[in-house]
Protein backbone atom coordinates (compact mmCIF):
# COMPACT_ATOMS: atom_id res chain seq x y z
CA UNK A 1 0.00 0.00 0.00
CA UNK A 2 2.80 2.38 0.94
CA UNK A 3 4.66 1.59 -2.29
CA UNK A 4 1.51 2.31 -4.28
CA UNK A 5 1.15 5.64 -2.48
CA UNK A 6 4.74 6.55 -3.30
CA UNK A 7 4.21 5.58 -6.94
CA UNK A 8 1.10 7.75 -7.18
CA UNK A 9 2.94 10.60 -5.47
CA UNK A 10 5.84 10.29 -7.92
CA UNK A 11 3.50 10.29 -10.93
CA UNK A 12 1.66 13.34 -9.58
CA UNK A 13 4.95 15.17 -9.01
CA UNK A 14 6.21 14.39 -12.52
CA UNK A 15 2.87 15.44 -13.99
CA UNK A 16 3.06 18.74 -12.12
CA UNK A 17 6.61 19.39 -13.33
CA UNK A 18 5.77 18.61 -16.95
CA UNK A 19 2.50 20.54 -17.01
CA UNK A 20 4.00 23.59 -15.29
CA UNK A 21 6.92 23.78 -17.74
CA UNK A 22 4.54 23.37 -20.69
CA UNK A 23 2.28 26.11 -19.32
CA UNK A 24 5.22 28.50 -18.96
CA UNK A 25 6.35 27.67 -22.51
CA UNK A 26 2.80 28.25 -23.79
CA UNK A 27 2.61 31.70 -22.23
CA UNK A 28 6.04 32.55 -23.55
CA UNK A 29 4.23 33.40 -26.81
CA UNK A 30 0.47 33.28 -26.19
CA UNK A 31 -1.63 36.03 -24.55
CA UNK A 32 -2.88 35.42 -21.03
CA UNK A 33 -6.64 35.74 -21.50
CA UNK A 34 -7.72 34.79 -17.97
CA UNK A 35 -6.06 34.47 -14.57
CA UNK A 36 -7.02 32.68 -11.35
CA UNK A 37 -7.77 36.03 -9.69
CA UNK A 38 -10.25 36.95 -12.44
CA UNK A 39 -12.07 33.67 -11.79
CA UNK A 40 -12.03 34.21 -8.02
CA UNK A 41 -13.42 37.76 -8.31
CA UNK A 42 -16.14 36.55 -10.70
CA UNK A 43 -17.17 33.80 -8.28
CA UNK A 44 -17.29 36.36 -5.46
CA UNK A 45 -19.73 38.42 -7.55
CA UNK A 46 -21.92 35.39 -8.20
CA UNK A 47 -21.96 34.47 -4.49
CA UNK A 48 -23.19 38.00 -3.74
CA UNK A 49 -25.92 37.63 -6.36
CA UNK A 50 -24.17 40.01 -8.76
CA UNK A 51 -23.30 39.57 -12.42
CA UNK A 52 -19.60 38.82 -12.92
CA UNK A 53 -17.70 41.65 -14.56
CA UNK A 54 -14.18 41.51 -16.00
CA UNK A 55 -12.58 44.39 -17.87
CA UNK A 56 -9.54 43.00 -19.63
CA UNK A 57 -7.96 43.30 -23.06
CA UNK A 58 -4.53 42.00 -24.01
CA UNK A 59 -2.22 44.41 -25.81
CA UNK A 60 1.44 43.87 -26.81
CA UNK A 61 4.12 45.77 -24.89
CA UNK A 62 4.87 47.94 -27.92
CA UNK A 63 1.25 49.16 -27.91
CA UNK A 64 1.53 50.53 -24.38
CA UNK A 65 2.84 53.91 -23.34
CA UNK A 66 6.62 53.64 -23.03
CA UNK A 67 6.28 55.18 -19.56
CA UNK A 68 4.11 52.38 -18.15
CA UNK A 69 6.95 49.87 -17.59
CA UNK A 70 9.09 52.67 -16.17
CA UNK A 71 6.36 53.67 -13.73
CA UNK A 72 5.81 50.17 -12.34
CA UNK A 73 9.54 49.58 -12.03
CA UNK A 74 9.90 52.87 -10.15
CA UNK A 75 7.02 51.96 -7.86
CA UNK A 76 7.25 48.18 -7.47
CA UNK A 77 10.68 46.87 -8.42
CA UNK A 78 13.55 49.21 -9.26
CA UNK A 79 15.98 46.30 -9.69
CA UNK A 80 13.74 44.46 -12.17
CA UNK A 81 16.16 44.73 -15.08
CA UNK A 82 19.09 43.52 -12.97
CA UNK A 83 17.87 40.71 -10.69
CA UNK A 84 17.01 37.13 -11.63
CA UNK A 85 13.56 37.05 -10.10
CA UNK A 86 14.26 37.90 -6.46
CA UNK A 87 15.40 41.11 -4.81
CA UNK A 88 17.00 39.76 -1.63
CA UNK A 89 17.68 43.26 -0.32
CA UNK A 90 13.99 44.15 -0.52
CA UNK A 91 13.02 40.83 1.07
CA UNK A 92 15.42 41.48 3.97
CA UNK A 93 14.09 45.02 4.46
CA UNK A 94 10.49 43.75 4.50
CA UNK A 95 11.40 41.08 7.07
CA UNK A 96 13.10 43.65 9.31
CA UNK A 97 10.06 45.93 9.12
CA UNK A 98 7.78 43.08 10.20
CA UNK A 99 10.05 42.21 13.13
CA UNK A 100 9.97 45.84 14.25
CA UNK A 101 6.19 45.89 14.00
CA UNK A 102 6.16 48.48 11.25
CA UNK A 103 3.54 48.55 8.53
CA UNK A 104 3.97 45.66 6.11
CA UNK A 105 5.63 46.32 2.81
CA UNK A 106 6.06 43.74 0.13
CA UNK A 107 9.38 42.31 -0.96
CA UNK A 108 7.93 40.71 -4.08
CA UNK A 109 9.46 41.56 -7.43
CA UNK A 110 7.54 42.09 -10.66
CA UNK A 111 8.65 38.59 -11.68
CA UNK A 112 7.19 37.09 -8.49
CA UNK A 113 3.95 39.03 -8.89
CA UNK A 114 3.68 37.85 -12.50
CA UNK A 115 4.18 34.22 -11.46
CA UNK A 116 1.48 34.59 -8.81
CA UNK A 117 -0.99 36.41 -11.07
CA UNK A 118 -0.77 33.96 -13.98
CA UNK A 119 -0.32 30.57 -12.33
CA UNK A 120 -1.45 30.81 -8.69
CA UNK A 121 -4.01 32.16 -6.27
CA UNK A 122 -3.82 35.03 -3.74
CA UNK A 123 -2.88 33.85 -0.25
CA UNK A 124 -0.04 34.11 2.25
CA UNK A 125 0.53 30.41 2.89
CA UNK A 126 3.99 28.86 2.72
CA UNK A 127 2.78 26.43 0.03
CA UNK A 128 1.67 29.30 -2.19
CA UNK A 129 4.90 31.19 -1.59
CA UNK A 130 6.93 28.07 -2.41
CA UNK A 131 5.05 27.57 -5.68
CA UNK A 132 5.48 31.26 -6.44
CA UNK A 133 9.25 30.91 -6.08
CA UNK A 134 9.21 27.86 -8.37
CA UNK A 135 7.23 29.62 -11.11
CA UNK A 136 9.37 32.74 -10.71
CA UNK A 137 12.49 30.72 -11.46
CA UNK A 138 10.77 29.16 -14.49
CA UNK A 139 9.66 32.42 -16.08
CA UNK A 140 13.03 34.04 -15.44
CA UNK A 141 14.71 31.10 -17.19
CA UNK A 142 12.29 30.80 -20.11
CA UNK A 143 10.96 34.34 -20.70
CA UNK A 144 12.74 37.58 -21.50
CA UNK A 145 12.40 40.60 -19.20
CA UNK A 146 10.26 42.24 -21.89
CA UNK A 147 7.89 39.26 -21.88
CA UNK A 148 7.63 39.22 -18.09
CA UNK A 149 6.79 42.93 -18.15
CA UNK A 150 4.28 42.44 -20.97
CA UNK A 151 2.45 39.66 -19.10
CA UNK A 152 2.59 41.61 -15.83
CA UNK A 153 1.08 44.75 -17.33
CA UNK A 154 -1.67 42.73 -18.99
CA UNK A 155 -2.64 40.60 -15.99
CA UNK A 156 -2.17 42.77 -12.89
CA UNK A 157 -5.32 43.97 -11.09
CA UNK A 158 -5.56 47.74 -11.59
CA UNK A 159 -8.94 48.48 -10.06
CA UNK A 160 -12.20 46.78 -9.14
CA UNK A 161 -12.84 44.26 -11.95
CA UNK A 162 -10.12 45.94 -14.02
CA UNK A 163 -7.12 43.91 -15.19
CA UNK A 164 -4.25 45.19 -17.28
CA UNK A 165 -3.16 48.54 -18.63
CA UNK A 166 -5.47 48.65 -21.66
CA UNK A 167 -8.55 48.13 -19.50
CA UNK A 168 -7.54 50.72 -16.90
CA UNK A 169 -6.68 53.22 -19.64
CA UNK A 170 -10.14 52.85 -21.17
CA UNK A 171 -12.09 52.68 -17.91
CA UNK A 172 -10.31 55.41 -15.93
CA UNK A 173 -8.64 57.67 -18.50
CA UNK A 174 -10.83 57.36 -21.58
CA UNK A 175 -7.95 56.44 -23.87
CA UNK A 176 -5.89 53.47 -25.05
CA UNK A 177 -2.79 52.16 -23.28
CA UNK A 178 -0.58 53.75 -25.93
CA UNK A 179 -2.05 57.19 -25.20
CA UNK A 180 -1.36 57.23 -21.46
CA UNK A 181 0.80 60.16 -20.41
CA UNK A 182 3.75 59.98 -18.07
CA UNK A 183 1.71 61.24 -15.12
CA UNK A 184 -1.13 58.81 -15.88
CA UNK A 185 1.31 55.90 -15.75
CA UNK A 186 2.73 57.09 -12.43
CA UNK A 187 -0.81 57.38 -11.00
CA UNK A 188 -1.71 53.86 -12.11
CA UNK A 189 1.50 52.53 -10.57
CA UNK A 190 0.67 54.34 -7.32
CA UNK A 191 -2.48 52.23 -6.90
CA UNK A 192 -0.83 48.83 -7.31
CA UNK A 193 -0.19 47.99 -3.66
CA UNK A 194 -3.99 47.85 -3.26
CA UNK A 195 -5.90 48.72 -6.47
CA UNK A 196 -9.28 47.94 -4.90
CA UNK A 197 -8.65 50.53 -2.20
CA UNK A 198 -6.69 53.16 -4.13
CA UNK A 199 -8.20 54.62 -7.31
CA UNK A 200 -6.61 56.12 -10.41
CA UNK A 201 -10.07 57.32 -11.47
CA UNK A 202 -10.74 59.45 -8.39
CA UNK A 203 -7.30 59.78 -6.78
CA UNK A 204 -7.05 61.00 -3.20
CA UNK A 205 -4.50 63.53 -1.99
CA UNK A 206 -2.37 60.59 -0.86
CA UNK A 207 -2.49 59.11 -4.37
CA UNK A 208 -1.41 62.41 -5.88
CA UNK A 209 1.50 62.53 -3.46
CA UNK A 210 2.51 58.98 -4.42
CA UNK A 211 2.16 59.91 -8.09
CA UNK A 212 4.63 62.77 -7.69
CA UNK A 213 7.07 60.54 -5.80
CA UNK A 214 6.93 57.89 -8.51
CA UNK A 215 7.43 60.48 -11.24
CA UNK A 216 10.59 61.60 -9.45
CA UNK A 217 11.86 58.00 -9.25
CA UNK A 218 11.05 57.43 -12.93
CA UNK A 219 13.87 59.83 -13.85
CA UNK A 220 16.36 57.17 -12.73
CA UNK A 221 14.73 54.18 -14.45
CA UNK A 222 15.67 53.42 -18.09
CA UNK A 223 13.10 52.58 -20.75
CA UNK A 224 12.90 48.79 -20.89
CA UNK A 225 13.42 48.81 -24.68
CA UNK A 226 16.56 50.93 -24.34
CA UNK A 227 17.98 48.63 -21.66
CA UNK A 228 17.36 45.54 -23.78
CA UNK A 229 19.31 47.07 -26.68
CA UNK A 230 22.41 47.20 -24.49
CA UNK A 231 22.50 43.38 -24.25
Amino acid sequence: MFKLFLKILKIAFLFFLLSSVLAVFYYKWMPVKITPLMVIRSVQHVVKGEAPEVHHQWVPLEEMSRYMPVAVMASEDQQFLHHHGFDFGAIQDAAVDRLKGHARRGGSTISQQTAKNVFLWPSRTWVRKGLEAYFTVLIELLWSKERIMEVYLNSIEMGTDIYGVEAVAKQNFGCSASELRRGDCALIAATLPNPRRFSSYKPSAYMRKRQREIEQQMKFIPLISDKSKEK
